[in-house]
């Protein structure tokens, strides 16, 4: 058994390679970065089962022990012999990890720690979706937004649901093992548990709704949650809400009330709705198209409270009759769609279908 020491920029790594007959623990080695594990000199024709060639786990200090434990999520990239590993999401501040490659007869060994140093708390809770103060029984989710990428894992240790009195609501929340991060790691998706929701299962006839009306909330976010860097979180957060009685009509765009622009000019177009919709999916399933019917480009913005949609083109508005385009997948905060309510009294209703998109017209003069 050969050992080698390298040092790198803040980390030390430790290699152990058992070594096959006539070849070297420098045949091939393993390279720690910001944020990825290389392992170099694999030659053509290795298997290209990638997790089995290059495993990455927490390190536990102990080489078996740490290989009995689930690997670390993440993609693969294997080009010109080189074979780079990126976790699922960043490594962390204070924490000690092992990449183990095998090649054939050969195993190399490498663990790679990350000094926990005094950092400076930068990243804070931007806000809340929904930012409505009275949200309904039925709730489907939460957005958190964050002012910078956060690490993922474990989330669930910083996120607390309590009632005014103070009592925590037990499990109120879908912990499910992909965390739903946004490509940025800033945005996450909190879904409510379902099972809590929808009328005739088993988890609300036995456990009974996470949220129920009349009583008020706090989503509390801790601090001690660490951003991408390893560093804790600016201050806690909290949102105050009061629950009211269940909502599962879906939306429907006949009854929001859209203002038109004026001809020739880039005011926007601006659109109420008849109640707070999705913060995020509001954002990117409404269009215009105009008297043509081609698309018309420009920006989307919605108010505080999710109920007014403007739109504002990158172009001066041409006059004639132009259409809102909805996706029927558009929903509520309760996550009606349209034509599709979330929850029916009974599992032999059928949810109606309805056509992909609803087209609404007004016409620019």
């Amino acid at each position: 058994m050969r050992f080698v020491i390298q040092a790198f920029a803040g980390f030390v790594c430790i290699l152990s390679a058992a070594v096959a007959p006539n070849s070297t623990a420098a045949d091939f080695s393993i390279r720690w970065e910001t944020n990825s594990v290389v392992a170099t000199g694999i030659p053509s024709g290795t298997e290209t089962n990638w997790p089995k060639v290059l495993s990455v786990y927490a390190d536990q200090g102990n080489i078996l022990t740490d290989m009995n434990l689930p690997q670390i999520a993440g993609w693969y990239n294997f080009e010109k012999g080189a074979l780079t590993f990126r976790p699922q999401f960043p490594f962390t501040s204070g924490v000690n990890y092992r990449a183990v490659l095998r090649i054939g007869e050969k195993t190399l060994s490498a663990t790679h720690e990350i000094p926990k140093g005094a950092m400076e708390s930068t990243t804070y809770v931007a806000a809340i979706y929904p930012r409505t103060e009275e949200l309904p029984e039925n709730l489907l989710k939460f957005y958190l937004q964050f002012s910078a990428p956060m690490s993922g894992g474990h989330i669930y240790d910083h996120i607390h649901l309590r009632e005014n009195e103070g009592k925590e609501v037990q499990l109120p929340f879908l912990e499910i093992d992909e965390e739903l991060w946004d490509p940025t790691m800033t945005r996450l998706t909190l879904f409510l548990d379902p099972g809590r929701i929808k009328r005739g299962v088993r988890p609300l006839v036995e456990i009974g709704p996470a949220l129920q009306p009349g009583k008020s909330y706090t989503l509390r976010i801790d601090r001690e949650w660490h951003d991408a860097k390893g560093a804790p979180l600016k201050a806690d957060c909290e949102k105050t809400f009061k629950v009211v009685a269940a909502d599962r009509e879906p939306p429907n765009p006949l009854r929001w009330k859209i203002t038109a622009p004026k001809s020739k000019s880039r005011d926007p177009l601006t659109v109420v709705f008849d109640e707070s919709l999705d913060h995020a999916i509001a954002q990117r399933v409404l269009r215009i198209s105009d008297f043509k019917g081609s698309h018309v480009a420009g920006n989307v913005k919605l108010d505080a409270l999710d109920r007014t949609f403007s739109f504002t083109p990158n172009e001066r508005w041409a006059p004639g009759v132009h259409k809102l385009i909805v996706a029927t997948i558009i929903e509520d905060l309760a996550g009606n769609n349209i034509g599709k309510p979330f929850d029916l009294d009974t599992a032999e209703d059928p949810r109606p279908t309805t056509n992909e998109v609803v087209k609404v017209s007004f016409t620019v003069r």
